[in-house]
């Protein structure tokens, strides 16, 4: 069994497809497995892969061309989502693509299919709920917020907001991969890895509160209404770990 270790990226993971395609090793014979690896399997061989632009842009080129720009956002979205087999989904899902065209979404009776359309919904649906639950703390004049999500949905959840706060500086921080977006007013956002230090000085100024803080935390107190009081359906509609970096769940 040869295993492909792409780097945990967008681009990474079409790397590792492009090289497992361009390897000629039967598909059976081969995986595609997203780093870091734990632990190893024995009588495996291990090919470690580096994002590459190039290759990228020629597996983005021929699912856009062989397949359609349906199947090319399901791919890009289930790349950036938390699930481990990911790479390996997208590169089988691809697989069957390049074969039968654009109807191989419909094909969900496949089990690689079926995952990719699994993995990018579940990526879509957080993407969505962290653009509800966003919450923004004030220091001298730049809005500042947290999110801590499994996939990587910061840079749809930056361009959500650039383009509703076109005139504010802002910066929101993704505190599992340690980068954040950043928004100077009236210009383009972004995207930058934060060192250990900026991460831990942004950090500290969650915990500062501000006017905006009291606020939202009086509003959420003001509308409550203690005879309805349902944890069970806010639990539905609000999953715990969206809670984190929301003021009114923090107070």
């Amino acid at each position: 069994m040869t295993i492909f270790v792409c780097e945990d990226s967008f681009e990474g993971v079409l790397t590792g497809v492009y090289d497992a395609w361009a390897s000629h090793i039967h598909r059976k014979q081969l995986r595609i497995e997203v780093g870091p690896i734990g632990q190893r399997e024995f009588f495996a061989e291990y090919v470690p892969v580096s994002a590459n632009s190039e290759k990228t842009e020629k597996v983005m080129r021929s699912i856009h061309r062989k397949i359609s720009y349906y199947a090319y956002r399901q791919c890009m979205y289930c790349a950036l989502s938390a699930h481990k087999d990911r790479g390996d989904a997208i590169y089988r899902f691809l697989l069957l693509g390049f074969t039968y065209g654009a109807q191989v979404t419909k094909y969900l009776q496949e089990p690689s299919v079926m995952k990719v359309f699994e993995y990018s919904r579940a990526y879509g649906n957080e993407a969505h709920y962290y653009r509800e639950f966003v919450r923004f703390s004030s220091w001298n004049q730049v809005y500042i917020s947290h999110i801590s999500p499994k996939g990587d949905v910061l840079s749809f959840v930056g361009d959500h907001f650039a383009d509703r706060m076109p005139s504010e500086h802002f910066i929101i921080v993704d505190d599992v991969r340690k980068k954040a977006i950043i928004h100077p007013k009236n210009e383009e956002c972004f995207l930058r890895f934060l060192t250990e230090e900026e991460f831990q000085s942004i950090l500290s100024y969650e915990k500062k509160k501000d006017n905006y803080t009291d606020l939202w935390q009086t509003f959420f107190e003001t509308i409550a209404i203690k005879e309805r009081y349902n944890p069970t359906c806010q639990r539905n509609h609000l999953p715990l770990h969206f809670r984190k970096h929301m003021v009114e769940f923090t107070s």
